[in-house]
């Protein structure tokens, strides 16, 4: 009968869990750091860009009763007319505000906040200007609608 094989070492004990020591975890990465003020402006802008298409969109409205009704070749309408083009400028003057406001012109975005908000500032008054003068073309609309 053969003789068994024997170990000359006892079993090496395993590691148990609970006592080992733990493992590092993986690196989380860092949170994300949120600036308050880059948020306000990117709504802030958000909201003067749906301003600004609302007023284009009834600056073209206008244009287009001008000229379906045949007002626009009236002494009236060439008035309205030149209103509507005026406040054409103003908005194109306001999308370039906008757009140096969001860093996407050619000029680089103010950072100090007097002159964000001189150039705020600036888009309120233009956007008004230009409201007072579709409200007026509105109006001599109108008029030009009454026999």
């Amino acid at each position: 009968m053969p003789m068994s094989k024997r170990r000359s070492h006892p079993p090496k004990p395993r590691p148990s869990t609970s006592c080992a020591t733990p493992r590092p975890s993986p690196p989380r990465p860092a949170p994300a750091v949120v600036s308050l003020s880059d948020a306000r402006l990117a709504r802030r802008l958000a909201t003067y860009r749906e301003r600004l298409d609302r007023v284009l969109r009834a600056n073209k409205r206008a244009v287009g009763q001008l000229y379906v009704s045949g007002a626009l070749f009236t002494r009236a309408g060439t008035r309205a007319g030149r209103d509507l083009l005026l406040a054409h400028e103003h908005l194109l003057r306001v999308m370039r505000l906008l757009d140096r406001l969001a860093d996407a012109g050619d000029v680089p975005a103010p950072r100090r906040a007097a002159e964000v908000n001189a150039i705020f500032s600036e888009l309120d008054t233009l956007l008004d200007r230009t409201d007072e003068l579709a409200r007026h073309t509105t109006e001599l609309l109108g008029e030009l609608k009454e026999p």
